[in-house]
Formats: structure tokens, C-alpha cells, sequence
């Protein structure tokens, strides 16, 4: 298992390095911190998909998951909130008008996949911690659109964003991703309680 533990650091730190230009091209559009969410988000999915592929067993402590959960939603508040262009005052509450203005290439392609990937992707571990919690679906709904929207509107609110409904449709779908995936996360890592 060690040796699977090194593989994975080595692929995904070789990973990231190669795209770090690409990386540093989001810290014109967002926060600093985007480099180490990418690089958290890299590390993590290398890992895993290792393990997945080796047929390994993660044992992470649960401690250890809710404790990097917490820092990983402090990093995406940052993202959130304190960012060089917050885009503020602004609101979107037709469904599909900014998926489809990042889909019409008026945008940079790097910022356009960012943004979409994004806001499915970063999501993903918040549906693994609901489901590990053994949450309903119907909980999981009222959940997410919950705190999402409350982000939503605050980021409107402080100036720091814009209400964008695609964006809460987008997270939402995100959660629910990592809500279904969690069979397939629980074949690579186990939440080992404490």
C-alpha cells in the first residue's frame, strides 16, 4: 500500500506540475488559492483512481476526511469571495444563459471549462461526505439548494459574486454526482471511524 501511496504522489504531483501554466492562468480571473485547490483536487483524484485501479483500500480516518472537508470549503469560500474581478451586483436567473454564453466561445476556453467543471467537480466531495452520512435523497436536495443558494445570495449581497442560477443548478448536479459516485469512492477508500 506504501508503494501505491508514492506512485500517487509522484503521478499527481508530475501532473500538476505540467499543467501548472495552465493553473496560473486561473490567478488572473480568481484567487491564489485556486492553485491549491487544483492541487488538492489532483493529488486527491490521482489517489484514488490509483487505488481504484490497483483494487486497494484507502483506510482514511473519518477525523481526517471531516478536518480536510473543512479546509477544502474554507479554500472554496475564499474562491468565492475574495477574488481580483467579483463580477458583483450582477444576477442570472434564467436556467442555461450563462452555460450557454460559456458554451458560445465568446470566452476564453480555459476560463469556459473552468467555470463548468467547476462547478460540478468541486462540489463532488460534499454528495461522498452526504451519502457517508447516510443522508436521504430528499435531505440532500433540500441541503444543497439550501447552502447553495444562501452562497448564491450572499456573494450578490457582499459584492464579492453574482446570483447565478446556473451556477446553483451546476453545484447542485455536483453533489449529486459525488452522491452517486459514493459506491465507487467506497471501493478505493474506506472511512475509517475513529
Amino acid at each position: 500500500m506504501r508503494e501505491t501511496y508514492l506512485i500517487s504522489l509522484a503521478v499527481s504531483q508530475s501532473i500538476f506540475f505540467l499543467l501548472l501554466p495552465i493553473w496560473l492562468r486561473l490567478t488572473a480571473y480568481l484567487h491564489p488559492v485556486v492553485i491549491a485547490v487544483v492541487w488538492i483536487c489532483v493529488t486527491a483524484l490521482t489517489a484514488f483512481l490509483l487505488s481504484l485501479w490497483k483494487k486497494q483500500v484507502m483506510m482514511v480516518p473519518q477525523k481526517l476526511f471531516y478536518a480536510c472537508l473543512i479546509l477544502y470549503t474554507i479554500s472554496l469560500l475564499i474562491l468565492l469571495f475574495v477574488r481580483p474581478d467579483s463580477g458583483g451586483n450582477s444576477y442570472n436567473l434564467v436556467p442555461f444563459d450563462t452555460i450557454s454564453y460559456y458554451l458560445s466561445g465568446q470566452v476564453s476556453p480555459i476560463i469556459a471549462v473552468y467555470n463548468l467543471a467547476a462547478n460540478i467537480g468541486l462540489f463532488v466531495p460534499y454528495g461522498i461526505y452526504l451519502k457517508s452520512r447516510a443522508a436521504s435523497k430528499r435531505k440532500t436536495i433540500a441541503y444543497s439548494v439550501s447552502v447553495i443558494a444562501l452562497v448564491e445570495i450572499s456573494q450578490l449581497l457582499t459584492n464579492r459574486g453574482s446570483l447565478d442560477i446556473d451556477d446553483l443548478m451546476l453545484n447542485v448536479l455536483g453533489i449529486f454526482t459525488g452522491f452517486a459516485f459514493y459506491p465507487i469512492f467506497s471501493k478505493a477508500v474506506y472511512l475509517k471511524r475513529n
